[in-house]
């Protein structure tokens, strides 16, 4: 393959991977200068309309010229949608609250005064965010704030039909204005809720809104109760608590009706001054605010999801949801499986499940729900692409193999060779990186030598099991076997026994206690 995008876009190492896309570093050959370039799904490149609503969305962004928004200078189709964009040295808002960084107020303010200031600017030009969360704020080496994808969060508003449970719903949910959860059209005062939800997370250590599934999130920013950030951090001061809570009132007229009025309160936090700006109505009596439907598009990885409650005056027994997972839609129906939900059927390329079949499922399978609920299947469109990463050499074995599985690639062979490196550096790949292959295709990993010991797995259970193996740098084979006297999940042998040296990067067979189980016909 060739990595000279477009004609003038060479490309280099990667800098980045997500659910929706990763990102290069490049050259800019015509101009001479580096740029970042991000690479989406090749899912998303087999959407004819995305195709064409992404060149118009990532165009618009481009015309945004401001120093707090990620320049966007170009995009492009092939081999793959892609845009080019200003190269930021510097890290995100994730990963600076990932390293558990607490900033003083003052500084956390002034973040929220640079988002806000490039929402002002975006607004006024007509472009709605849509996606705003940590990972899409930089900051610069220089302290600078810029915000980031702007094109894309346009661009993936409606493509429900082409996103994947691989995407990251949960972190996304938790920035998700009620609008969005329920389904309505997001405007400016939704870029300004998830605005309030980052400050909040920022200032208080948490998110407003915290649960075990994406549902669960969303159906509290819908109708739950928002905690007072001040009970969270002391410190903080009451100026905050109105801000945060203005910015998170559940219905948009509450909220500040454009970037510019939160912006001014934040200044008078930071000059030491009085916020006095309250909810324009009273909160909705909960008790009679019904949610009819929750579900969500959005970019770093949203899935659409569906959640329904009703009075107390309908039928509240609840049914669980059966597994079909693996099955065809002719299967399900045959079997009448779902006859008592609302089904809606979605596409999308899965490397592990065969055409036609359902790949994934939400909500998840045994899920208790009432008779009605929507359950959302993903058909398999087969095997799409993946790209090679390009920075695998250098890298343990470990760490390149959790890349390729980020990548959507196996590892199929490991070649040892003698090496001054570490034991089990990676020294080689074949195809080389920044290659396009079929998604679930194996690379060959040429490793520096050494051998080591096999460990002991016989008796402990799986998921330790491959654990163990993996941070020892061993691949895995696993197979079934069932005996009634022995827990179910343990593993029952190994090959070769432990204590047996192996060269690294070698296959270890673990056989996993399991129940029989009867292959679906079709």
């Amino acid at each position: 393959m060739s990595t000279l995008l477009g004609g003038r876009y060479k490309l280099g190492e990667m800098i980045g991977t997500g659910g929706m896309a990763d990102v290069y570093v490049a050259k800019d050959e015509r101009l001479s200068r580096k740029v970042a370039i991000k690479v989406l799904r090749s899912d998303l490149a087999r959407d004819p309309s995305f195709v064409a609503r992404f060149r118009k969305e990532a165009l618009a962004a481009a015309g945004l010229n401001h120093p707090g928004i990620v320049a966007v200078y170009d995009s492009g189709e092939k081999p793959a949608p892609y845009i080019v964009m200003e190269l930021v040295s510097g890290h995100t808002l994730r990963e600076l609250i990932h390293r558990g960084d607490h900033l003083p107020l003052d500084r956390a303010l002034e973040i929220g005064e640079g988002i806000l200031a490039a929402l002002e600017y975006s607004h006024e030009r007509g472009i709605v965010h849509r996606d705003i969360k940590p990972s899409n704020v930089m900051i610069t080496d220089q302290g600078v704030v810029k915000v980031m994808d702007f094109g894309i969060a346009r661009a993936l508003d409606d493509v429900g039909a082409t996103l994947t449970s691989t995407w990251n719903i949960v972190g996304t949910a938790q920035y998700l204005s009620p609008e969005q959860a329920m389904g309505e059209s997001a405007d400016y005062r939704s870029d300004i809720y998830s605005v309030g939800c980052l400050l909040y997370e920022v200032l208080t250590g948490r998110p407003p809104y915290t649960g075990d599934t994406p549902v669960s999130v969303a159906f509290q920013h819908v109708s739950g109760e928002l905690i007072r950030p001040h009970t969270l951090n002391t410190e903080l001061p009451e100026g905050v608590d109105i801000l945060l809570t203005v910015a998170l009132a559940k219905r948009p007229i509450d909220r500040y009706q454009s970037a510019a009025q939160m912006l001014e309160d934040i200044q008078k936090l930071r000059a030491g001054k009085t916020v006095t700006t309250k909810i324009a109505r009273p909160p909705i009596n909960r008790r009679k605010f019904i949610v009819g439907a929750i579900s969500t598009l959005a970019v770093s990885g949203l899935l659409a999801f569906g959640v329904f409650a009703t009075n107390s005056s309908q039928n509240n027994t609840l049914i669980e949801i059966p597994n079909v997972v693996g099955l065809t839609l002719t299967q399900i129906d045959t079997q009448n499986l779902l006859s008592e939900f609302t089904i809606t059927i979605q596409r999308a390329h899965d490397p592990h499940i065969p055409i036609d079949h359902v790949a994934s499922q939400i909500p998840l399978p045994t899920t208790k729900v009432k008779k009605g609920t929507g359950v959302i299947l993903t058909l398999s469109d087969g095997l799409g692409d993946a790209v090679v990463p390009s920075d695998l050499v250098g890298k343990s074995l470990t760490d390149a193999r959790t890349s390729l599985t980020a990548a959507g690639l196996v590892i199929a062979q490991t070649e040892a060779v003698s090496s001054d490196k570490p034991q089990g550096t990676v020294l080689k790949v074949t195809p080389d990186g920044g290659s396009i292959i079929t998604a679930g295709s194996g690379v060959i990993l040429q490793i520096a030598s050494g051998s080591i010991a096999v460990p002991a797995l016989v008796g402990i259970d799986e998921i330790q099991a491959r654990t163990v193996l993996t941070q020892a740098g061993f691949l895995i084979n696993q197979i079934a076997a069932y005996d009634a006297t022995q827990p179910l999940g343990v593993v029952l042998a190994q090959a070769p026994d432990a204590g047996t040296k192996q060269t690294i990067g070698s296959s270890v067979t673990i056989t996993v206690n399991k129940f029989p189980t009867v292959e679906p016909v079709g």
